[in-house]
């Protein structure tokens, strides 16, 4: 994504700074948040220490994503996928045989009240009047719906169409209708998690409403270990109390697997940036063997600040998870989708528009968070004493300001400043996607090119010679040897090398996005599908 920008709009700072905001977001958002959360499952599995949990969970999924990239985390991520939403759906059928049925949940729900509230507000602790309601009030609902539709709507265009980690499955594709058809069983599998994950955890409240709602900071911080609210603890515990032996284990795995495909894949995405938009940067020299090097080393850096980072976790938005992700997200993204969006439909817009608009759009977004992080978020028994002026706006109220003011700033200064000729921006926006033209590349000399490029060309001359005269007296390497290079994900052998026909016709072969008719019209009619059923759930839970 970053190296898209920088071919959309020419010079590097737009690139730097897109890699170093996303690997800010991936620890602030991602891994600390997944960190968390599989830290949650383990301590009510095993009962141990919150932060050992974190090393077991970290340890197993390191290990395989560090010897087997991209590659490992897509076959893995396929297999977790079937065994997540097979244990899902029986923890359901569980779930709701407990209660009754659906009719059950809406009843007993909301007469599910701790039996110690001490001196707190009813509101603390009694079921919101309209919990089973997806559109809530505007001005005092915990989500309001205009928020909840636009809101999201803005960090939804960050994080599935923007995002490293999104982006790079798509690119792995074998071809176009590969891509669609992945993003539409995504959307399909998406409309889940309201009946796996968000029902259960209301009929967890129900069945332990001790524990899970929780509002005596003494007794929350004897049950989960953080004074704030035990709302987190609601699946797990469900999870690990309500299942029988056979079937714990499986759904304990299914869900730790998800996290640890999820922190995987942020790993992989991460390293990528850094490697190729931030390490090549300091090190043009860098050979690919000490590139990936980098990449294994900057994984341990981020799991380092990560861990540090997770005491914030769980205790920002009265300890709740889905909202100190979407809070955070809310104040740092929409600059991001504001300059993606119009990068690809307002070919006016040019780099300084975009830079500036970035930059700015990030000042205002962390004065909201610093602000939230040095006076605190509160809870419903001890409210923050943030001025209002900065923390009165609900999050999502928020998201929607900022993607308006950097859609503004983008524009203006654009406006004021050289546009972009169209020859730098065939097949890089909307209007120009279907030119055939050949495009120029703006700043092609620019990045790591050229940085002894002429020099790579004439040292690949000279080092094919000798390794022609070397290949055939090289030693076979050692046993250690080849398991080190296993182990980092070094070539075992020498790459094949291609003629200029067959990397003109592998070029070809990369850069088609051409569909055969039949699976086009399949995917598209299944997206129409997928759009409807969506539309359909909204309207009957509003």
């Amino acid at each position: 994504m970053p190296e898209y920008l920088k071919k959309r709009f020419g010079g590097q700072r737009i690139r730097v700074y897109l890699s170093v905001l996303s690997v800010f977001l991936y620890i602030f958002t991602k891994i600390s948040a997944d960190m968390f959360s599989g830290a949650i499952f383990i301590r009510q599995a095993l009962k141990i220490d919150i932060y050992l949990a974190v090393v077991m969970l970290l340890l197993i999924t390191a290990l395989y994503t560090v010897t087997g990239g991209l590659a490992a985390v897509i076959y893995t991520d396929t297999l977790q996928t079937v065994i997540m939403v097979v244990g899902s759906f029986i923890l359901m059928g569980f779930a709701f045989d407990k209660v009754g049925g659906y009719e059950g949940l809406q009843e007993k729900y909301m007469q599910a009240i701790p039996s110690v509230v001490g001196n707190y507000s009813a509101a603390c602790y009694t079921p919101r009047p309209d919990s089973f309601h997806i559109f809530r009030d505007p001005v005092n609902g915990d989500l309001p719906w205009p928020g909840l539709i636009f809101g999201l709507t803005i960090q939804a265009a960050w994080y599935w169409c923007t995002d490293q980690v999104i982006v790079q499955r798509c690119l792995s594709a074998k071809n176009m209708s590969h891509v669609k058809a992945g993003c539409i069983l995504c959307g399909y599998l998406k409309l889940l998690p309201m009946f796996l994950m968000v029902m259960p955890g209301m009929i967890s409240r129900v069945l332990y409403p001790d524990e899970v709602a929780c509002v005596v900071p003494e007794l929350c911080k004897s049950y989960c270990d953080a004074e704030v609210g035990c709302s987190n603890i609601a699946y797990p515990k469900m999870v690990v109390d309500l299942m029988p032996n056979g079937l714990r284990g499986l759904m304990l795995s299914a869900m730790l697997a998800s996290l640890m495909s999820s922190l995987t894949s942020i790993f992989n995405s991460a390293s990528t940036l850094f490697t190729m938009d931030i390490y090549t940067k300091i090190r043009n020299k860098a050979s690919e063997k000490e590139l990936m090097i980098a990449g294994r080393l900057f994984i341990l850096v981020l799991i380092g600040v990560s861990i540090a980072w997770i005491p914030i976790v769980q205790t920002s938005q009265s300890g709740k998870l889905f909202d100190y992700i979407q809070s955070i997200t809310s104040y740092l993204a929409p600059p991001i989708a504001a300059v993606f969006v119009l990068a690809i439909f307002c070919k006016r817009v040019n780099e300084p528009g975009a830079f500036y608009g970035l930059l700015i759009g990030l000042a205002i977004g962390l004065s909201r968070m610093i602000a939230e992080f040095a006076y605190g978020t509160g809870t419903c028994m001890k409210p923050s004493n943030c001025p209002k002026i900065i923390c009165g706006v609900h999050y999502l109220y928020f998201s929607l300001i900022l993607f308006a003011a950097s859609i503004v700033l983008v524009l203006c200064i654009s406006l004021m400043t050289k546009p972009i000729d169209d020859k730098h921006l065939y097949r890089l926006c909307w209007s120009l996607r279907n030119s055939k033209e050949e495009r120029i590349e703006l700043d092609s000399d620019d990045w790591t090119e050229n940085h002894g490029s002429r020099r790579a060309v004439k040292q690949t001359e000279e080092i094919s010679k000798e390794q022609c005269m070397q290949d055939k007296s090289a030693p076979e390497p050692s046993f250690c040897r080849k398991a080190y290079n296993w182990f980092c994900g070094f070539e075992q052998k020498k790459a094949q090398k291609l003629t200029k026909e067959e990397e003109a016709e592998l070029k070809k072969q990369l850069m088609d996005t051409s569909e055969k008719p039949l699976w086009r019209n399949v995917v598209n009619a299944n997206a129409i599908i997928l759009l409807a059923v969506c539309v359909f759930f909204h309207g009957f839970f509003g």
